[in-house]
């Protein structure tokens, strides 16, 4: 292949892994908003939502006019098979993140105290951490890396899960306070649908790197 195309494959690259850390930091401010229920933080996330929408518009577009002037083959295609599929992910993080604020805003509005609340705090470390992990893995093509990312998945299933039991022991005691329940329960599941994809990418990493698909695997 040319050196225009080995250009235009590390512009590629540099663009996927700008969008990630765009995205890794709306996954902070998400997180800061749960954790301070502060409502001009959710606007922030919702408001500039267009902007990573924007982004990987162009990201899959560029990769896809790469594909039908180059036709690449072998490691060259399956970069850019990748590519589109974190960028994907990534905007579907983003979406998240802007779940999480809706909620947020509905919680900062609320001034009575309620009978039952839930620190997110491991949830959203957990979560955290998988996406830079995942994130570390695409840059620096660490395979080791991605595979610890798949394994933590099902720890943030569970917190999920545990969310959702105490919800609902919460709704039955306390069913006034429903909207609010759901909210955390939602929060909680938007949290998870994170991980998810952070658990996408580094399974697209280990295709990457291997040329093997592991999204249906169990760590």
């Amino acid at each position: 292949m040319s050196k225009h195309f080995h250009k235009e494959l590390e512009k590629i690259k540099k663009r996927i892994l700008s969008l990630g850390a765009i995205v890794e930091d709306r996954v902070r401010l998400s997180i800061r908003a749960i954790e301070t229920r502060d409502a001009g933080i959710a606007k922030k996330i919702i408001d500039g939502d267009y902007e990573i929408d924007e982004m990987e518009v162009e990201i899959e577009e560029e990769c896809l006019k790469i594909l039908a002037l180059h036709q690449p083959v072998a490691v060259d295609l399956r970069f850019l098979a990748t590519v589109i599929k974190i960028n994907s992910d990534l905007e579907r993080i983003a979406d998240e993140t802007v779940n999480i604020a809706r909620g947020v805003k509905y919680l900062s509005k609320t001034k009575h105290p309620f009978d039952f609340d839930f620190d997110f705090s491991e949830m959203v470390d957990k979560t955290q951490f998988m996406l830079k992990r995942s994130l570390d893995a695409l840059i620096n093509l660490d395979k080791d890396v991605a595979f610890k990312v798949c394994i933590l998945d099902d720890e943030v299933d569970k917190i999920n899960g545990e969310v959702h039991r105490l919800v609902k022991q919460a709704i039955k005691k306390t069913p006034e306070q429903g909207e609010h329940l759901v909210n955390l329960l939602l929060i909680s599941r938007h949290l998870e649908r994170i991980a998810d994809h952070a658990t996408n990418i580094a399974e697209e990493v280990i295709y990457l790197i291997e040329g093997d698909i592991v999204r249906h695997e169990n760590f």
